[in-house]
Order: structure tokens, then sequence, then C-alpha cells
């Protein structure tokens, strides 16, 4: 949706208050109570004025495989703490272990998750807002069939296959410290969704995203990577820049956040 100059943007926010109840296991990094300590911080600081916030629902099944293969989905439903000495085969297959424990509430965590971001997708594609805001998704290493870099469930794909139901051409740009191969991944064989992805390159999980790895489509490079954090300005000037095909066209201007 196009904005005019001084045009004051709508923004929504999804958030659930029991996100933040959800945990990986001790000396894990992630840690969703994060999640509600940025809600508290934008209620102490007023910033709840300005957007409308929503409870995001629980996203079913039948959404996660939207992108998500039928067993996997299927086996995130099943497995708990108590009964995983009967899922061990399907842990190894899924990639459950180590950096994506098994916790309570693992697929009520993922639902809410993936919930708030296709409610978002939704509420830019019936042109309700601006800007939306989902802090508990973001995702993006999660693959069709297996967990990885503590993702379960890519939020993100949910999303971009929501937008492509009203938009030619959805952009996605991540700014994760990590390169987000999961998103790519998913969309590396169309066209219709180009990926951007800054993040730090090297020796460093998932070790993917190396600048010279393109996939050619109409002659130009879909999914450009930009490794080089330390050379940003430079790198984005002549590298990304020249990609973008619609940099004199008028775009929609929804965020997904």
């Amino acid at each position: 949706m196009a904005q005019t100059q001084g045009t004051k943007r709508k923004v929504c926010y999804y958030y659930d208050g029991d996100v933040g109840n959800y945990y990986y296991g001790q000396g894990h990094p992630m840690k969703p109570h994060r999640i509600r300590m940025t809600h508290n911080l934008l209620l102490n600081y007023g910033l709840y004025r300005k957007m409308e916030i929503y409870r995001p629902h629980k996203a079913n099944a039948e959404e996660m495989t939207k992108y998500h293969s039928d067993d996997y989905i299927k086996f995130l439903r099943s497995i708990r703490p108590d009964n995983m000495s009967e899922y061990s085969k399907q842990m190894q297959r899924f990639n459950v272990g180590e950096d994506c424990p098994v916790f309570d509430g693992l697929f009520e965590f993922c639902q809410l998750s993936a919930g708030g971001s296709v409610a978002s997708a939704v509420k830019l594609n019936k042109q309700q807002t601006d800007i939306a805001v989902n802090w508990a998704g973001g995702l993006h290493h999660a693959k069709k069939s297996e967990a990885s870099g503590f993702c379960y469930v890519n939020d993100i794909v949910l999303a971009i296959l929501e937008l492509l139901k009203y938009h030619q051409r959805v952009l996605y740009i991540d700014i994760d410290i990590h390169h987000g191969d999961g998103v790519e991944e998913a969309f590396y064989t169309t066209d219709r969704v180009m990926t951007v992805s800054f993040h730090k390159y090297g020796e460093y999980f998932p070790g993917t995203g190396d600048l010279r790895v393109r996939t050619p489509f109409r002659g130009q490079p879909a999914h450009p990577q930009l490794p080089a954090l330390s050379l940003l300005s430079h790198v984005t000037k002549n590298h990304f820049l020249p990609l973008l095909p619609f940099r004199t066209s008028q775009p929609s201007l929804g965020h997904l956040l």
C-alpha cells in the first residue's frame, strides 16, 4: 500500500502473554522470555499507544503443512519430554535434539510463533495495516522436514506464502547475524521471492550464505548474499542496490517484521 509523504503509518503488533513461559532448557541460548521482556519495554515506554495489539491465533497443522511435510508436523505435535524414548529414530531424522531440544509445550510455541506471522501477512494482504510486527517469529533456519538453529517451524516462509496470494513478488530482507538459510532454501527455485540476507559469514552457523552463491533468473541474481557486515555500506551500494529490479517503480509498501 503506497504511502503519501507525512501519512501516519498504521502498525499492528501480535503478542501472546504465554510465549515467555516456554523454556528450551538450562543453558540454552534461545530464551522466549526475552519476547516478554521486549513487550514490557514496549509498555513502559508507551509505544503500545502507537499500535494495535492483537493476540495471535495458534496456527494449526493444516496451516503449517502449506510448507512443512505432514510427517514432520505430526512428529512435532506428538513428541514430548516424557515420550522422547519412543521417537529416537524420528528425532535423528528431523534433527531434533541438542540445538533444537524437546521441551514442554514445544508444538504450542510453534503454533504461537507461526500464528502471529501468518496473521500479520493476512492483515497486510487486506490492507488493514502498513506495518505488522511479530517478535515471537523470525525462525528462519527451519527447513521443510527438519529443525535447525533453534527453529522448528518456519513462520517466515508461511507468512511469505500468504503474501504471495495477493502479491506477484515479495522481497524478504534478513538482518539476523546468521544467514537466513531456511527461507532462502524454501524459495530457491522461484523468482517470485527475492531473499536478501545480511549476516556474519565464515566459521559461523550455519556456514552458508557465500556472496558468490546465486541463483540467476532472467539474467539477475535472485538471492544476493551480503556476508560482510563490516563493509555494509560498500556492499550495499555495489552489490545489493544494482540487483533490485523495482528500484524505479512504485512497489507495494507493506512491512512484516
